[in-house]
């Protein structure tokens, strides 16, 4: 089959097909079987389209892992709709942008954040609420003890003609009537990530984007060691991120094998399940794997099924390498990758242990080049240069941003290129090694946090003149943000608290400064441009200092 064929739920229809009683999904205990799942989608799907839900509408799902993520998303995918995927913990001003400038008109969300969508309805395009509780399509019994010893979050859902409960539009009748769905003509989903400018950027992916990566992995990375049918993969990470999506559909859906969904990083719940379940597969960042070998009770547990074990989103620390393969006989393999590029790097699962700074070797639908960022030559292998990614037929261009497009993509050669940020070397044996980022992005607790928005909300404090963010290294959590401040010269009273009290407000909690330092100025280029490496490159030298 031509991965040009396919779309995002092609191979998953195909594995319901021939595994319908196999687990597909265990959450909170409780299982889903592929054809169980199967048809929840498709009477989802019914119900959406019951509420006029048509091929190329965008609907924003606004959901943490959970049942109710996969069936909306799958039923939205075979609808020909465009998922747009948010953090559950956006704030209503977060919101609100994304949903305006996808053109959203539907949203799925939690009943904990129907309060925010409420709050942002009268001023943007949605016109339907799809609302739910993370309980329930959990047995009856776990919901009554869960809401008899307040163990399930829930909020206040004031209904209305715009209100529509998810477990409403499961009892329609499935869906039968689908639409023809060009892989790389229609648009898939847009993700949102940080921009240079403050406002988040779009990045629209096709089916085939999101198709290619995903079967590279399936079909090159695991082949020989995923056991189609028969396995079980923890999703830790949050699926409306790039890399944990793509790895749930690569290793558990679309082979037939179980995800154990993981509502929340809880870390005695991750390492029970891991037990209980026998997983092999997982995906974690830094700070996963760091918490769990730091906690206290993670010595009674039996993690001895996990072989499989990788990490993405910032650059795995050599003593949490070490300590993992002690405490559990098996090594953590690299993965790197990017919103506008999807998963672009593997660690060889037969290349024997990697190294911490060793993301692996390219997928075979990715093509990349290192090279000199000022000149855009390729350096020689061995030298650091910037990472550039294209592959065919990917969408190469930001929604709606034309400047920021024509930022960050680059022709070469008649190819287009994304221009990572990320500084790299090639080894002689293809790897590719990870050597620093750029300064506008922080990474923190695994999240890709964008410097430059966190200064923008900061700069419309009504007192504040400039702002400056870095990250200060921190072993536990890879970053924490700092953010060096300017006042007003008549701003009286106004302290980091405050601050930190107005980016809390604006901002998901993993965006948030930890420190607020004010100074009279801060230092810029001779045309103006804010020099932020150099506050950076201060910043860890203040530190290496006070470590001596």
């Amino acid at each position: 089959m031509l991965v040009e064929t396919e779309c995002t739920f092609t191979r998953f229809e195909a594995a319901a097909a021939k595994h319908p009683h196999r687990p597909a999904l265990i959450f909170l205990g409780d299982k889903f079987s592929y054809a169980r799942l199967r048809d929840l989608i498709d009477r989802f799907a019914g119900g959406l389209k019951g509420l006029g839900v048509n091929k190329g509408d965008r609907i924003v799902l606004y959901l943490s892992n959970s049942p109710q993520f996969v069936i909306a998303f799958l039923a939205a995918q075979k609808l020909g709709a465009v998922t747009v995927l948010v953090s559950p913990i956006y704030t209503s001003h977060e919101i609100q942008y994304m949903v305006r400038d996808a053109g959203a008109k539907l949203i799925v969300c939690h009943d904990t954040n129907y309060g925010y969508v409420r709050e942002i309805m009268a001023d943007s395009p949605l016109e339907k609420i799809v609302v739910t509780n993370v309980m329930d399509l959990v047995g009856a019994p776990k919901r009554l003890v869960a809401l008899m010893f307040d163990k399930a979050p829930s909020g206040t859902v004031k209904g209305g003609a715009e209100t529509v409960w998810f477990k409403t539009l499961l009892k329609s009748a499935p869906c039968r009537d689908w639409p023809a769905i060009d892989p790389v003509a229609d648009l898939s989903y847009i993700l949102y990530t940080g921009g240079t400018t403050g406002l988040p950027k779009g990045v629209p992916g096709n089916h085939w984007g999101h198709v290619s990566y995903v079967n590279d992995i399936s079909d090159h990375v695991f082949k020989g060691h995923v056991q189609e049918g028969g396995d079980v993969y923890i999703a830790i990470n949050p699926l409306f991120h790039i890399m944990a999506l793509g790895l749930m559909m690569a290793v558990g859906l679309n082979l037939g094998n179980t995800t154990v969904l993981m509502p929340q990083p809880m870390v005695d719940a991750i390492l029970e399940s891991i037990q209980r379940y026998k997983a092999r597969w997982m995906l974690g960042v830094p700070a996963l794997y760091r918490m769990i070998l730091e906690n206290d009770r993670q010595e009674t547990y039996d993690l001895g099924s996990l072989r499989y074990c990788y990490c993405g989103g910032d650059a795995l620390p050599r003593e949490v390498l070490a300590r993992w393969k002690e405490r559990v006989g098996a090594p953590i393999f690299q993965v790197y990758g990017s919103t506008e590029a999807g998963h672009v790097c593997y660690s060889r699962l037969d290349g024997g242990d990697p190294e911490p700074m060793c993301v692996g070797v390219p997928l075979p639908s990715r093509k990349v080049k290192v090279v000199d960022p000022a000149t855009m030559q390729e350096v020689p292998p061995g030298e650091v240069g910037e990472l550039l990614v294209t592959s065919a037929h990917a969408v190469k261009e930001y929604l709606n941003r034309p400047d920021e497009t024509e930022r960050s993509f680059i022709r070469l050669n008649g190819s287009v290129y994304y221009r990572t940020s990320d500084y790299v070397r090639l080894a002689p044996d293809g790897n590719i090694i990870y050597v620093e980022r750029s300064a506008d992005i922080l990474k923190h607790k695994g999240y890709r946090v964008s410097a430059s928005e966190i200064e923008a909300i900061l700069q419309d404090h009504p007192v504040v003149v400039g702002a400056c963010v870095v990250g200060v290294p921190d072993k536990k959590v890879g970053e924490r943000i700092k953010a060096i401040v300017v006042l007003k010269d008549d701003a009286k009273g106004v302290a980091a608290a405050e601050l930190i009290r107005y980016c809390r407000d604006r901002l998901a909690p993993y965006k948030v400064p930890s420190y607020i330092e004010f100074r009279d100025m801060l230092p810029k280029s001779k045309v103006g441009k804010l020099l932020r490496r150099e506050i950076r490159d201060e910043e860890r030298r203040k530190q290496q200092s006070s470590a001596a």
